[in-house]
């Protein structure tokens, strides 16, 4: 194959960026003011979906505990009550965590720590990225 015209020069682009684990993978971050495209977090999605899922078990009295539950799903019962947590997060942490719109650093092990159940006071807690809504 032949071109009509010839290859321009090499052209060498720098783009300042720096890679950190999140969630035990390796992911590109990129400095305060570059708009940075929307990434869901698996993992933190898993676990809600599994958090709200086990809260309608409970409530329709398929289980009558926690430790039943948590024995019927093979899993420990502190794992499952810290998890069943996150059923308590303000809706809007819970959309912002759908979208994509927490900070980097809001991985399942943060959530996974104690939080305020008062909705008004996550939001120190647990940082949403606003400049991405």
């Amino acid at each position: 194959m032949t071109r009509g015209r010839p290859i321009p020069e090499t052209v060498t682009l720098h783009i300042p960026f720096r890679v950190v684990k999140r969630g035990g993978r390796k992911e590109m971050q990129l400095p305060k003011g570059a708009v940075q495209p929307r990434r869901a977090d698996n993992t933190l999605i898993k676990a809600l979906a599994r958090a709200f899922r086990w809260k309608r078990m409970l409530e329709s009295g398929e289980f009558a505990s926690i430790s039943e539950l948590a024995e019927n799903e093979g899993i420990a019962f502190t794992y499952m009550a810290r998890v069943l947590r996150l059923t308590l997060l303000a809706p809007d942490i819970v959309e912002a965590i759908l979208d994509g719109r927490q900070r980097p650093e809001v991985s399942l092990a943060r959530v996974l720590e104690p939080f305020p159940v008062e909705w008004m006071s996550q939001g120190a807690a647990i940082e949403l990225d606003h400049d991405h809504s």
